[in-house]
This record gives structure tokens, C-alpha cells and sequence, in this order.
């Protein structure tokens, strides 16, 4: 769909006003329809997020500060998604031998299976709904890059 039918509106104060606001709602429209195959696997986004990151550093464990700060959305609530993970057993918590303060999170290897199929899942109807090939999916990528640029 357009955005202009989705909006209902064809007046935009200028092409950089229409395309943040198309980014905005591509990345809603995006969430809601990947939403549906996180609930088919009984988790969120944000629990495949933090299952993701721990993949990334299995077997080795991580500290909830370094979780955090690889979560694509900044405002999550890391340590009550742990909690949920922790109660599906997809994650274990242990306390640091370093730094007895310190929690560190291990994906275990029923975290590791559902990861595996969620991701595999994502993975297929991402391609389905994006409808890029590959130069094009390349080119929007280097598009939000220079669009971020200012980070």
C-alpha cells in the first residue's frame, strides 16, 4: 500500500518529510507483520531480540548492561524479559565469579532450539513481505545508513 492511501493524504511538507514518515510507518508495518510469527513461537520481539544477542556470544555468558546495550529497542526492559526467558527456560541466570554483584545470562540449548526455528521462521516471511532482491535490499540498507548518519 502507498503511503499516501495508507495516510489518507497526499499533502507532505517536503520529499524529506515523506520519506521519514514513510520510514516510520514501514518499520510499524514491518513489527506487525513479523508479530505473528513471534506469537506462533510463544515469545516477542524483544525476548527473540535478547535470545539473538546471546546467540551472537554462546556458550559464553553475558552480563545484563552488555544485553541491553545491543537491543534494537533502547527503552526494553532487559531485566523483565530475562525474567520471562529465564521462566520458559530459554535462558539460565548465574552470578558472576569476578563480580558477585553481577548477573550473567546463558542461552541454554532449549533457548538455542527455539531460537533456531524462530529465526528460521522470521527469516522466510521477512523475504516474503520484503519483496527485495538482493541489490535493492543493499541499496535501502546503505539509504538508512546515510539517513542515520548523524549518530
Amino acid at each position: 500500500m502507498k503511503l499516501q492511501d495508507a495516510l489518507k493524504t497526499e499533502k507532505f511538507r517536503s520529499p524529506q518529510h515523506k520519506a521519514s514518515l514513510n520510514v516510520i510507518y514501514t518499520a510499524y508495518w514491518l513489527k506487525t507483520h513479523l508479530s505473528t510469527i513471534f506469537k506462533q513461537h510463544g515469545i516477542t520481539e524483544e525476548q527473540f531480540n535478547v535470545m539473538r544477542i546471546l546467540k551472537g556470544k554462546h556458550p559464553e555468558p553475558m552480563c545484563v548492561r552488555d544485553i541491553a546495550s545491543r537491543m534494537l529497542e533502547k527503552n526494553s526492559n532487559v531485566p523483565r524479559i530475562i525474567d520471562r526467558l529465564v521462566s520458559k527456560k530459554y535462558v539460565k541466570r548465574s552470578t558472576s565469579k569476578e563480580d558477585k554483584r553481577e548477573t550473567l545470562i546463558q542461552l541454554t540449548e532449549t533457548g538455542i532450539v527455539q531460537l533456531d526455528t524462530a529465526s528460521k521462521a522470521v527469516e522466510k516471511r521477512s523475504n516474503e513481505i520484503l519483496g527485495l532482491n538482493e541489490m535493492d535490499a543493499n541499496d535501502l540498507h546503505e539509504l538508512l545508513e546515510k539517513m542515520r548518519k548523524i549518530d
